[in-house]
């Protein structure tokens, strides 16, 4: 029997979500442009959203070390 564990669960959601999304993407009949525009409007908000959390977590940057007063 297999055993899952939360994080691969986690995984295997965000895998098939994403692969719907750009499934459900590719066959609409709009412009070019503008369905290229809308593939990649999830990525640009999970991007602002992880440096938004990040601020107001007051973490350091990564690869950037805390300064100690």
């Amino acid at each position: 029997m297999l055993i899952f564990k939360p994080k691969q669960l986690n995984w295997a959601m965000f895998f098939f979500l994403g692969l719907g999304y750009f499934s459900v993407i590719s066959h609409l009949e709009i412009n070019y442009f503008l369905k290229n525009l809308i593939a990649i409007a999830p990525i640009q908000v999970a991007a602002i959203i992880y440096v938004t959390y990040r601020r107001w977590k007051c973490q350091p940057p990564v690869g950037e070390l805390k300064i100690k007063n």
